[in-house]
C-alpha cells in the first residue's frame, strides 16, 4: 500500500486500527493463559466480516431500491459491495432464478478491524431497548450472526436521502475451533454478549 503524501512532501504514518492493537497487546496473552495455547498463533483472530443487505422487493421500482441498497452499503461499510443474485426460481416468494435479490461486502484487514470497533462501540448501543447480543447465535464453529432491523443506527446514512428501512445480516467469522472459545474472544474485543 503506497504512503499518503503530506503538503510538506513528508508520508503520513501508517495508522493501526484500535482494535489490532487491543487484540496484540491485551486479548492474545489473556486468551493465551485461559485456555492454555501453547502458541499465540493458536489464539482465535478475526478473519473476515460478512454483510448482507436484500432489497426486499421483486416489483418494477425494485431496480431503485437495489441502488439504494447499494448505496447505502458502500456508505456503512467503505466498500463497493457485489450484487447478489438468485440462485433458483421460488414462486411463493416471486423470485426467479438469477434475480437481483440484494447486495454484500466482505471485509477483510483494517476495513474488517474498522467496522467491528464501529459495530460493538457506536453502532449497538444505538438500538433502542438494547440489553446485549444473544450468546446463542454461534455456528458451531466459531462464527457468529446477528441482525440488524434498519441500516439508520450506522451514523453514515443521512436522512434526507433515507427512503425505506432495509435490515441486515452481519456474519463475523472467527479462526476459534469451538463457540466457547469464540464467545470469550469476541467478548474481550468488545462485543457486548449478554451472559447465555
Amino acid at each position: 500500500m503506497a504512503k499518503k503524501e503530506t503538503k510538506e512532501g513528508g508520508a503520513t504514518p501508517k495508522v493501526t486500527p484500535r482494535l489490532k492493537a487491543k487484540y496484540a497487546k491485551e486479548v492474545v496473552p489473556k486468551l493465551q493463559t485461559q485456555f492454555n495455547y501453547k502458541s499465540s498463533m493458536q489464539v482465535p483472530k478475526l478473519e473476515k466480516i460478512v454483510i448482507n443487505m436484500g432489497t426486499g422487493s421483486t416489483d418494477k421500482s425494485g431496480d431503485k431500491h437495489l441502488e439504494n441498497s447499494v448505496r447505502d452499503m458502500a456508505l456503512i461499510s467503505g466498500q463497493k459491495p457485489v450484487i447478489t443474485r438468485a440462485r433458483k426460481a421460488i414462486s411463493n416468494f416471486k423470485v426467479r432464478e438469477n434475480m437481483t435479490v440484494g447486495c454484500k461486502v466482505t471485509l477483510r484487514g483494517e476495513r474488517m478491524y474498522h467496522f467491528f470497533d464501529k459495530l460493538a462501540t457506536v453502532v449497538l448501543p444505538r438500538i433502542r431497548d438494547f440489553q446485549g447480543l444473544s450468546a446463542k447465535s454461534f455456528d458451531g464453529r466459531g462464527n457468529y450472526a446477528l441482525g440488524l432491523k434498519e441500516q439508520l443506527v450506522f451514523p453514515e446514512i443521512p436522512y434526507d436521502t433515507f427512503d425505506r428501512i432495509r435490515g441486515m445480516d452481519i456474519i463475523i467469522c472467527t479462526s476459534a475451533k469451538t463457540d466457547d472459545e469464540a464467545r470469550v474472544f469476541l467478548k474481550e474485543m468488545g462485543l457486548p454478549l449478554r451472559e447465555r
